[in-house]
């Protein structure tokens, strides 16, 4: 266990790293103004981030993972769709309540929205969109058939905010598709898919289990834009105090017990459910109960260490560089921001695992090369525009339209599997940093270039700015790769017909 939780560690110390390494080069700048205190805030936290993603990871591994396979190819077999579509929404309803990037979503917005409110409703949107992704297994349609049909009703409810909610509501309605995506949600609901859909088979049964990631980020994005549609005046945003204060160890203190309190809750509610399934129906041995246990446990105890983490240095530290990068202009937060989204998506492990998978589905045709600097470059792109848009304050719209319509239309050009692949693959980028991290870093930045009101409308976004960009960047590789096996061919025919006859041998 102790060589597991040591391969956890520097999985996480590598992702955290190139952060930590940027922040402090920052330091060392005269670009921005770090006291020493806020820099010894931001290290302490960082070597708890690092742990409390390592410990969360482990216990994923040991419990959700198992966990997730376990009810999708248990409960499967009983061929009971009733049973399956109440068990699917219910979990979708409780792991969002477990998830950390939705948690801190729902604390940068808790002047605007009630926090229970907004993460309650957020799972409900990621319990219906699983019930859609288990009937997309079961019945096996094509994905890009479906995903274009429900991206087209977001399109429809962001006319209907347009026309009678508050437009301001738009970037936190696509940001809250992508912090559902997070830490425990991506493995949960990954295992949930491939118990499913191999336990059904059939040909295309491991494309069949992609797909189920990308429903989970469509689902909230639609229920909190219909909850925008009843908002008709604009809520004021009020920044939280983030200033770190000379006895943070008290705070730090503070922020361990509270954390630990709401996330104890969280996880009752996955682990309870999921024991009342294993009686009833699953019975799983007695060892992997065991397993599993220890596993909540872990869980437990990284995803306190990960929010305290974030609570009292992340979110405080990004915010202050938000502010100090703007104060230097434009192009300077502009290039900042690219360079930050490179770094982050470079060492975000899931990413990694993406990558490996593309290469061996497509037989080597796309590299893991190719891939980390599409999608570091793509991201790197993300955040660098989201910083042009707070710049000259306009609507995210104006990226998020084109950027899906084109996700979409690349989808009826490209083998299936590429595009089941490429929408999961947006989730996994959006990872913790994106929402810990960079999204911070754009409120702080708004703040200085726009005002405290315009950072609904301008900071917020970022998150789904990052999540659009995989979809179009691996469906372009995609793309690439189908049309260059398309031209080897016509090559290859073209030298079989032009070859000289008299060089054929004939035998009698």
């Amino acid at each position: 266990m102790l060589k597991r939780l040591w391969i956890k560690i520097r999985e996480a110390l590598i992702s955290v790293l190139p952060v930590a390494i940027i922040v402090l080069i920052l330091y060392f700048t005269p670009f921005v103004n770090l006291t020493p205190n806020e820099l010894l805030v931001f290290i302490v936290t960082t070597l708890l981030l690092i742990l409390g993603i390592a410990l969360f990871n482990l216990g994923s591994d040991l419990a959700m993972i198992p966990m997730g396979r376990s009810i999708g190819s248990g409960l499967i077999k009983r061929k009971n769709i009733g049973l399956l579509v109440a068990v699917f929404f219910l979990f979708g309803v409780f792991i969002t309540i477990a998830e950390p990037d939705t948690a801190v979503l729902a604390e940068l917005v808790r002047a605007v929205i009630d926090k229970t409110f907004l993460v309650i409703m957020i799972g409900v949107g990621l319990g219906l969109f699983l019930v859609v992704g288990l009937f997309k297994m079961v019945f096996k349609r094509p994905f890009s058939m479906i995903i274009t049909f429900f991206y087209l009703m977001m399109f429809a409810f962001v006319a209907l905010v347009l026309v009678n909610g508050d437009a301001s509501f738009l970037p936190l309605s696509f940001d809250s598709g992508g912090v559902t995506t997070g830490l425990i949600t991506v493995p949960f609901v990954m295992a949930l898919g491939v118990g499913v859909s191999m336990t059904i088979g059939g040909r295309n049964a491991e494309e069949n289990s992609f797909g189920l990631i990308a429903f989970s980020l469509v689902g909230p994005v639609l229920i909190v834009l219909l909850i925008g549609a009843f908002i008709k005046d604009p809520i004021p945003y009020e920044l939280a105090d983030y200033s770190i204060a000379s006895n943070w160890g008290q705070n730090l203190l503070e922020n361990l017990w509270r954390t630990a309190k709401e996330s104890l809750l969280a996880l009752v509610l996955i682990a309870t459910c999921f024991f009342i399934i294993n009686f009833a129906f699953l019975k799983i041995a007695k060892d992997k109960i065991i397993r599993i246990i220890i596993g909540i446990v872990y869980t437990f105890i990284g995803l306190v260490l990960f929010l305290t983490a974030i609570n009292v240095g992340y979110l405080p530290i990004g915010n202050k560089l938000g502010m100090d990068l703007a104060n230097q202009g434009s192009a300077f937060l502009i290039i900042c921001g690219f360079i930050i989204g490179f770094a982050v998506v470079l060492a975000e492990p899931a990413v990694h695992v993406l990558n490996q998978q593309v290469e061996e589905i497509t037989n080597g045709r796309i590299s893991k090369l190719e891939m980390m600097m599409g999608l570091s470059i793509g991201i790197g792109l993300s955040v660098g525009l989201s910083m042009l848009r707070i710049a000259f304050d306009f609507s995210i719209l104006y990226y998020i339209i084109p950027g899906y319509i084109l996700a979409l239309a690349l989808s009826f050009f490209v083998p299936p599997i590429y595009t089941s692949i490429a929408f999961d693959s947006g989730a996994v980028a959006s990872g913790p940093l994106s929402v810990c991290f960079i999204l911070p870093l754009a409120i702080g930045a708004c703040v200085v270039l726009q005002g405290e009101a315009k950072v609904m409308s301008d900071a917020f976004g970022i998150v789904a700015m990052v999540a659009m960009t995989p979809p179009i960047t691996i469906q372009l590789l995609g793309f690439r790769s189908v049309m260059a096996t398309k031209v080897r061919e016509r090559l290859s025919l073209r030298r079989v017909l032009s070859a000289d006859d008299k060089q054929i041998i004939k035998f009698r």
